[in-house]
C-alpha cells in the first residue's frame, strides 16, 4: 500500500498534475468494508489535479469477492468565491462528446423535459455530456422491476421518460443543459478554445445564504451581522496582513491587503498571498469603488513592443478580446489582476495552452494540441511586437483601466467607450433594476 510521504504532510503538495506520462504514479490503497457483500475490498484513492477544477480526489472500490465496484469523483480544492452556471445548447451529436466535470454540490437541469436533477444526489464526476445523460438513465432504470410490481401506473410513466432521454442522444431537436454549481468547482469544455464558443454561455453568481449554509460555509442558525465601517485613512497608510491557508497545499500563509490610488483613475485594493511551504504566489485586485453607472470599453491598437508595458487593471468582470485572433475571454477568468499588456497576455497564454485540462494526458488530440499551439505562438508574436493586433477589455462594471502614455494628452491608439449596461449585464453585477441601451462613445 502506497504511504503518504512526512515531506507531503510538511508543505509539498500531495497532489499531482493529471497526466499519462508519470511512470511512478501510483494511487494509495486502503481495506475497505465491502456495503454489498460485508466481506474486505479495496479502495484506491488517487490525489491529482485537473487544471481548472483544481484539485480533485478520485476513488475507485472493487471488491474480489461479490464483483461489486463504485467510483467517484470529490473535489478536495476550495470552494470559489463565486458560484458557476454553464449553459449548453446541445445541437449535433458532436457536443455530446463534450467532456465535463461535475462536482457533487452542482444542481443539473434539462428544460425541455423539465428535469432537474438536485445538488447532492449524485456524485462528482468526470464525464461527458453523453456520460451524464447515461447516468441518469441507469439511476431512472436501477429501481423499475420494483416499481412494475408495485406500480406499474409510475413504472410505465418513469419508462416513457427514459425513452426520451434516450432519444436526446440522437439529437434529432436541439435541446438545453444547464449545470449550475453554487461552489464554482464545476467545468463544461469549449471545443474551440481559444476561440469564443457561441452554444456555451457561462455565469458566475454570488451564492445565497441557503446555498452558503448547504456548502458548510455558514451554520444554519447564524445571524449575518453588518461589517464595522472601515478605516480608509489607516487603509491607505498601512498594508493590512491576515493570515490564511494556501490554496495549493493548505498550509498556514499570509495576504497583504494594501488602498492603492491609481493615476487618472481610481482607487484599487491589491491583495498579495505567499505561502512558505510550497512557494505559491497570487495576486488579485478589487475595486475600491462602486460599480459606474455605465460599462467601459477600452480598445488599444498594438503596434509597438513599447505598448507591452503600459499599467492595465482588470477587474474580475471584465472580459479580454483580441479580435484578430477571434479570441475573447470571459469574466472571472481571470481574477482581478494589476499588471501590464504583456503580463495579461502572459496570463492568458498561460491559461489557454499551458493549463489547458483538455491538451494534457489521454484528453488530448492532435488537431486541438496544434490548434492550441498555434495560438500561443501568435501570443508570442504578439508580445514580441510582430503582430498588428487590438487589445478590447469590456468591463460592464465600468472598474478597469489602461494606461494612456500620453497623459493628459489623448492616446491615438486607445479609445474609450462608455455604454448603457444590457438586461444580461445587469443580472451578472446583481443590478437587475437599471435599464438598457446602446452604445454611447466618448474618445
Amino acid at each position: 500500500m502506497s504511504v503518504i510521504s512526512e515531506q507531503s504532510l510538511r508543505g509539498e503538495s500531495l497532489f499531482t498534475d493529471l497526466s499519462a506520462d508519470s511512470e511512478h504514479w501510483r494511487p494509495d490503497e486502503i481495506d475497505s468494508l465491502c456495503m454489498n457483500c460485508h466481506r474486505d475490498g479495496t479502495t484506491r484513492l488517487l490525489l491529482t489535479r485537473i487544471p481548472f477544477f483544481r484539485e480533485v480526489i478520485v476513488s475507485s472500490f472493487s471488491c474480489p469477492h461479490c464483483g461489486w465496484a463504485d467510483t467517484e469523483i470529490q473535489s478536495a480544492g476550495r470552494i470559489q468565491d463565486q458560484g458557476v452556471c454553464y449553459t449548453l445548447r446541445v445541437r449535433t451529436k458532436d457536443d455530446l462528446n463534450r467532456e465535463v466535470v461535475k462536482s457533487d454540490s452542482a444542481t443539473t437541469r434539462i428544460p425541455e423535459l423539465d428535469l432537474e436533477i438536485p445538488a447532492f444526489t449524485q456524485k462528482g464526476a468526470l464525464s461527458t455530456i453523453e456520460g451524464l445523460l447515461d447516468r441518469t438513465v441507469t439511476g431512472l432504470e436501477q429501481d423499475q422491476p420494483v416499481r412494475r410490481a408495485l406500480d406499474p401506473e409510475t413504472a410505465d410513466k418513469i419508462n416513457q421518460f427514459i425513452q426520451k432521454l434516450k432519444k436526446l442522444k440522437d439529437v434529432e431537436e436541439e435541446f438545453t443543459l444547464v449545470i449550475e454549481d453554487p461552489s464554482g468547482n464545476s467545468f463544461v469544455e469549449n471545443p474551440v478554445a481559444p476561440q469564443k464558443d457561441e452554444a456555451l454561455t457561462v455565469t458566475r453568481f454570488k451564492r445565497t445564504t441557503e446555498q452558503d449554509v448547504q456548502l458548510g460555509l455558514r451554520a444554519e442558525d447564524d445571524s449575518v451581522e453588518e461589517p464595522a465601517a472601515p478605516d480608509i485613512e489607516a487603509m491607505r497608510n498601512e498594508v493590512l496582513t491576515f493570515k490564511v491557508n494556501c490554496p495549493e497545499c493548505n498550509a498556514p500563509a499570509s495576504t497583504n491587503m494594501k488602498l492603492v490610488q491609481i493615476p487618472h483613475f481610481k482607487e484599487v485594493i491589491i491583495m498579495a498571498t505567499n505561502c512558505d511551504g510550497c512557494g505559491y504566489r497570487t495576486n488579485e485586485v478589487k475595486s475600491g469603488g462602486a460599480t459606474e453607472e455605465q460599462g467601459t470599453k477600452i480598445t488599444l491598437h498594438v503596434t509597438n513592443p513599447s505598448d507591452m508595458t503600459r499599467d492595465v487593471l482588470k477587474s474580475e468582470t471584465c472580459s479580454v478580446l483580441i479580435p484578430e485572433l477571434d479570441f475573447e475571454l470571459g469574466m472571472a477568468a481571470i481574477s482581478g489582476k494589476f499588471t501590464t499588456v504583456e503580463g495579461l497576455l502572459t496570463d492568458i497564454k498561460d491559461l489557454t495552452v499551458s493549463r489547458n485540462p483538455f491538451c494534457l494526458g489521454d484528453s488530448s488530440n492532435t488537431e486541438r494540441v496544434e490548434k492550441i499551439k498555434a495560438f500561443g505562438q501568435k501570443m508570442d508574436r504578439i508580445m514580441a511586437g510582430e503582430m498588428d493586433v487590438h487589445l478590447v477589455l469590456d468591463d460592464p462594471a465600468g472598474n478597469s483601466y489602461l494606461q494612456n502614455v500620453y497623459a493628459p494628452e489623448p492616446d491615438p491608439e486607445m479609445t474609450v467607450e462608455t455604454y448603457t449596461r444590457s438586461f444580461e449585464q445587469n443580472e451578472d453585477l446583481g443590478l437587475n433594476d437599471m435599464k438598457t441601451e446602446g452604445y454611447q462613445e466618448d474618445k
